[in-house]
């Protein structure tokens, strides 16, 4: 006969963090993830999605949605001194949004409609990162 052992709190919780970091550091390299929107019905489900085509290995651009899914943050980490620029171009090549950063600051965007977007990250006028947007 088999006997079974309810596990501890303090057990499961430790279980269940490394679970959850085990899969937030998967989210976090596809840099995508999804959620229910607050206030939506909840079969309405809205998502961000970042694809990078190209990065730069010395400077480490974030672009990543809140857990909302709501704005989109945007920060660098690279040389002190730096300015940072992200370009958002919808599937046209309309320019849709453009911000500019220093070097280890966060920034957010805010209002961003459901579609396609491809964006760009430069600084002084090198391209150091690019790659496609998707919120649905």
């Amino acid at each position: 006969m088999k006997k079974t052992v309810p596990l501890s709190k303090t057990t499961l919780s430790a279980n269940l963090k490394g679970c959850l970091t085990a899969f937030g550091l998967a989210l976090f390299v596809q840099f995508s993830a999804t959620a229910a929107v607050v206030g939506n019905p909840p079969d309405t489900i809205h998502s961000i999605l970042v694809s990078k085509a190209q990065s730069s290995k010395k400077i480490k651009i974030r672009l990543y949605p809140d857990a909302r899914q709501q704005v989109l943050f945007f920060s660098a980490n690279g040389q002190d001194g730096k300015v940072y620029q992200l370009f958002l171009f919808d599937m046209d090549g309309k320019l849709v949004s453009q911000t500019n950063i220093r070097n280890r600051e966060t920034t957010v965007l805010t209002n961003i409609t459901e579609g396609n977007f491809l964006f760009e990250v430069f600084t002084d006028d090198e391209r150091i990162e690019n790659g496609q947007l998707t919120v649905r």
